[in-house]
């Protein structure tokens, strides 16, 4: 599956290895990630310099090619929450998961849309069991989450 990783540059990186994680074992078990880049520690440096319209252009047009959105929330984030709600307003599949203990908007805990699952996990290990279980879900190969 094409899968959009979605995860905060500017407005935080502190669970910047768990994204790392999480992009690591979406590739390893064959999806596409376009944005894979995004959990790299270089990335905030590399997107300093892109023009925003291009930006945004790109991101979009990466979300309308997408299957699904697993979008990493411990971090608030402007760019994540408008890339989660273009992607409910796609009808696509969206995972938001976050840390354990971290604060999370209620507009995202809140939401009642279908297409949203909210999760959480208290490591590694459990962030890539949460993506797993979402993504196996979809691919019809898990019964339930």
């Amino acid at each position: 599956m094409n899968i959009y990783f979605s995860c905060s540059i500017t407005g935080g990186r502190s669970e910047e290895e768990t994204y790392q994680v999480i992009v690591r074992q979406m590739l390893k078990s064959g999806h596409e990630v376009p944005t894979a880049h995004l959990s790299s520690p270089s990335v905030v440096e590399e997107e300093k310099v892109i023009d925003p319209v291009e930006v945004f252009t790109r991101d979009m047009n990466w979300l309308r090619e997408c299957d699904a959105v697993v979008a990493e929330v411990s971090s608030p984030s402007h760019g994540v929450g408008y890339e989660v709600a273009y992607a409910l307003s796609l009808q696509k599949p969206v995972l938001c998961c976050y840390k354990r203990g971290k604060k999370v908007s209620k507009i995202i805990t809140g939401n009642t849309s279908p297409n949203l699952i909210v999760k959480e996990y208290t490591n590694d290990a459990e962030a890539i069991k949460v993506v797993d279980e979402f993504l196996n879900q979809l691919n019809g190969t898990q019964s339930e989450y």
